[in-house]
């Protein structure tokens, strides 16, 4: 008889095994099986640099109770969308730790990179969120027409002991020197001298704005914090000023597609502009502006986000609207302050109005949900960035007997594993 799992003791770091590619996994690495015999379908080995449907050689580099981890060093089968690497620095032909990061999709043909896309979202929302829902990924504005290439408008390159630019390797803080930026706009291209010697630097910003005008940015330690310079982004004709050291959106069309897919699902039947409407981890407030524009100039809005500069920028943003207003906060505390302190007519407010919350990778948690919830208000919009976060947090949802009416997904990441989403919740 086969020993549970097949051999565990088989599996070692350094060991190097064949493995057939049968699934994608989040986080950009793809899933397959060691000593799979008799029916057993062996230990699950996580690898990226591969695709569903190819074998390939990989080395073990980690190996826990039920699964390990390998890197992959060549391919023995192909997938049938298996294609070149867009960027020769980060393709399999070259040793694991040489390979750049940040286009850890670049090898596969861009349709089949959001049908996995795709997959990993419907997974997670079954999986983590209990529910079962067909999510296709819509391709941004142009990238098909660019193979998916020139959409980022910020890269930020780290600087080695002999003063050469490029990313770290994938899971690793080695610098991979490179001769070209694929998926940066024209701008960066051609403004990163990249054979230039940077000695006393750490890392280098590109930023492309709006106008075309790239800032490089060199560091000496660690990344600026504080105030610095104002600039000035547009979207859908709307100027939005914000720091230049600050958070915007990569692709050059993010803000527009997803500004644009929040307009789509905001229900102005339940919404009452005289509600209190939030946007959640705010930003400089371009959700926020998105509410007001949709509801009219009575509209009451406040946008909360902890960084303090961005809500600077967001009250400059959103002067136009008299009940419109920007706060400097945790979001979990503020929810929690107001959760204390609202008024029956502020709760009241609340109940007509629109919860819109943006939160970082790591989602919004169970607090802050909770405290979203116990608001009762007409809608809630999650945007995400991450499909486990999303699901984690609708399971949560679902448990307070709200439920998804709409779940849009984009590919605002191409070759990469990134993916955002779009999700509308009503009681």
């Amino acid at each position: 008889m086969p020993a549970p799992q097949n051999a565990q003791g088989q599996l070692a770091p350094g060991k190097i095994v064949e493995l057939t590619i049968d699934n994608v996994a989040h986080g950009g690495r793809f899933v397959g099986r060691h000593g799979a015999v008799d029916g057993e379908r062996g230990r699950v080995v996580f690898v990226p640099d591969t695709m569903p449907g190819e074998t390939v050689r990989a080395q073990i580099v980690d190996v826990k109770k039920s699964f390990a981890t390998a890197v992959a060093l060549e391919v023995v089968t192909p997938g049938a969308d298996r294609v070149e690497h867009v960027w020769a620095e980060a393709g399999i032909d070259r040793q694991p730790a040489e390979r750049a990061g940040g286009a850890e999709f670049g090898h596969i043909r861009l349709a089949r990179q959001r049908e996995l896309k795709q997959r990993v979202i419907e997974d997670a929302l079954q999986r983590t969120g209990g529910m079962t829902r067909q999510v296709p990924v819509a391709a941004a504005p142009g990238d098909d027409e660019r193979g998916g290439l020139g959409w980022r408008t910020r890269v930020r390159l780290h600087v080695d002991d002999r003063g050469r630019q490029g990313p770290f390797a994938p899971r690793s803080h080695e610098v991979v020197p490179v001769t070209d930026l694929p998926l940066a706009t024209q701008g960066i291209r051609l403004s990163a001298q990249l054979d230039q010697r940077l000695p006393h630097v750490t890392a280098v910003d590109y930023v492309e704005h709006g106008d075309g005008e790239v800032d490089v940015i060199a560091m000496e330690g660690a990344p600026e914090r504080g105030r610095t310079d104002t600039i000035v982004e547009t979207v859908g004709g709307r100027e939005f000023e914000l720091d230049r050291s600050g958070f915007w959106q990569v692709h050059r069309e993010a803000p527009g597609v997803l500004t644009d897919a929040v307009r789509r699902v905001i229900d102005v039947d339940a919404l009452d502009a005289g509600g209190w409407h939030l946007d959640l981890y705010g930003g400089v407030g371009l959700f926020a502006a998105t509410i007001a524009e949709l509801l009219g100039e009575k509209t009451r809005v406040t946008s909360v986000e902890s960084d303090e500069v961005a809500t600077d920028h967001a009250s400059e943003n959103l002067a136009e609207w008299l009940g419109a207003s920007a706060e400097t906060a945790r979001v979990d505390r503020w929810l929690a302050d107001v959760a204390k302190r609202a008024s029956r007519a502020e709760r009241d407010r609340l109940a007509r109005g629109l919860v819109l919350l943006d939160p970082p990778r790591a989602g919004a948690g169970r607090e802050a949900i909770e405290h979203i919830v116990g608001l009762e208000p007409a809608q809630i919009i999650y945007v995400a960035c991450d499909p486990v976060a999303l699901a984690r947090d609708a399971k949560l949802l679902g448990e307070a007997g709200w439920e998804p009416t709409s779940i849009e997904a984009f590919d605002l990441f191409p070759h990469t594993h990134h993916v955002e989403a779009v999700a509308s919740f009503r009681r």
